[in-house]
């Protein structure tokens, strides 16, 4: 199961990619439709959080794994 969602591959960095363009033109699309009710000094947290926080938090432990994985195999 873990080989399935943490190693890395081209299909799965190009999605790991592609979410974190996503959640940065949601961030900014979602602040621009509704900045007059964040107020003066608000933002949008959630799409925020996942572009700076949890999308590159998977990457790296994807890596550490494929990493870790390659370094155990036999080969």
């Amino acid at each position: 199961m873990l080989d399935k969602v943490l190693r890395l591959s081209l299909r799965n960095l190009l999605l790991i990619a592609g979410a974190w363009i996503l959640c940065v033109v949601l961030h900014n699309l979602v602040y621009a439709l509704l900045q007059d009710s964040f107020g003066p000094n608000g933002d949008e947290p959630f799409f925020l959080i996942l572009a700076v926080v949890v999308i590159p938090a998977y990457f790296l432990l994807a890596l550490a794994y494929t990493v870790v994985q390659w370094l155990r195999s036999p080969s």
